[in-house]
């Protein structure tokens, strides 16, 4: 249920609007300025939402509920937004932020604990494969019906996901009550393990400002340097069968190894990502940065929640809401840098190359730092 929830709420609410991005503004319902702001305002309500998360730590299910139907809803409210009403289009992308966050926390909140209690903890990695399996799902959607207009493409992803959400909901319900002992209050780190949560909340920031040009601009990237939908478009599904398969094989493979290593290394494979497209730009290049970027952003997201987890076994959640609330953070700032440089450019290069070269420079100092900082063990 938990993969299902995160291909939903990820896949579709929070990423479908990367590949359908470039075809809005080929069919003139939206301009670069206002995808920008579409984009921006959906990484503020990812940090509200990240930042009010922890209301459902009683109870995570109850958030994970509310976002599914709230995403599902403002997905198909996509589809209807007025050409000379972009601000309706913000506030759409912003509640689906909210509601998106609260969905990641909650199934992490619940999921990991449930099966931790279950003896099934090594299977905690395989819920995060759902983020992949739902951009890859959007990105083909967006691939194969690029003839079709951008707001069918967002009826359709729009009944998609009313589909999963009303499965999940359906066995939601038949779930046993999750909530915490009235007696039980919510573990308390030392001041030693708060200011190790801190570096890690850092180091998760690094990760959302990092991942956060490619996971925007890499099929408008594409779309420069060719027009057909059938070819730019393919850019977004290798980026989420990216993920896929690298959150299958780190799951089914890296389990030995300790969480952090584990974080930075997919960290630094990230870095290297988004240094490629500063080399030359062709298509092929963007193909390798949306594999690289793709195939580590799922990594980062699971082992920094299962170390969160591993930090604060019987009360994750607020970890969990402090980590997203720093990559929301994040991400926030990579945007706003590519605005602030806007048309400037300096060494031939212009605000995306520059905004890509600090993506990798942070991304390469938190993932040494990561790594090294390990000692080899495992809870470390």
């Amino acid at each position: 249920m938990g993969a299902l929830a995160l291909a939903i709420a990820m896949g579709i609410g929070r990423f479908a609007f990367t590949p359908l991005m470039p075809l809005m503004l080929r069919d003139g319902t939206l301009d670069a300025t206002t995808g920008n702001e579409w984009a921006a305002a959906n990484y503020c309500g990812y940090l509200l939402g990240a930042l009010t998360a922890s209301w459902f730590a009683q109870d995570p299910r109850q958030g994970l509920r509310l976002g599914l139907v709230g995403v599902t809803l403002t997905t198909l409210a996509a589809a209807w937004v007025p050409v000379p009403f972009q601000l309706g289009g913000a506030l759409l992308r912003a509640a689906t932020g909210v509601l998106s966050a609260w969905v990641l926390v909650c199934a992490s909140g619940w999921c990991l604990p449930e099966l931790a209690r279950r003896g099934s903890a090594t299977l905690s990695g395989w819920i995060y494969i759902g983020v992949g399996l739902g951009i890859t799902l959007a990105g083909l959607m967006a691939w194969l019906g690029g003839g079709q207009s951008a707001r069918a493409l967002w009826v359709e992803l729009g009944l998609l996901a009313t589909v999963g959400t009303l499965f999940v909901l359906f066995h939601l319900a038949g779930e046993p009550s999750a909530t915490m002992h009235p007696g039980a209050s919510p573990s308390r780190a030392a001041p030693g393990e708060a200011r190790g949560q801190g570096a890690l909340v850092l180091c998760y920031a690094a990760f959302g400002f990092g991942y956060i040009i490619p996971a925007t601009y890499l099929p408008t990237m594409a779309r420069r340097l060719v027009s057909d939908p059938l070819l730019f478009g393919l850019i977004w599904p290798i980026f989420g069968s990216a993920a896929t398969l690298s959150v299958a094989m780190a799951s089914r493979w890296a389990t030995a190894w300790p969480r952090r290593r584990v974080w930075g290394f997919a960290q630094g494979l990230m870095a290297v990502g988004t240094a490629l497209p500063l080399l030359h730009p062709s298509l092929w290049v963007l193909a390798g940065a949306a594999l690289l970027v793709g195939g580590s952003f799922m990594v980062v997201t699971m082992a920094g929640l299962q170390l969160a987890r591993e930090q604060m076994p019987a009360h994750p959640t607020p970890l969990l809401a402090r980590m997203t609330a720093g990559f929301a953070v994040g991400q926030i700032a990579g945007p706003l840098l590519v605005r602030l440089l806007g048309t400037h450019q300096a060494s031939a290069w212009d605000a995306l190359s520059w905004a890509s070269a600090a993506a990798t420079t942070v991304l390469a100092g938190s993932a040494f730092w990561l790594w090294a900082g390990d000692g080899g063990g495992r809870n470390a």
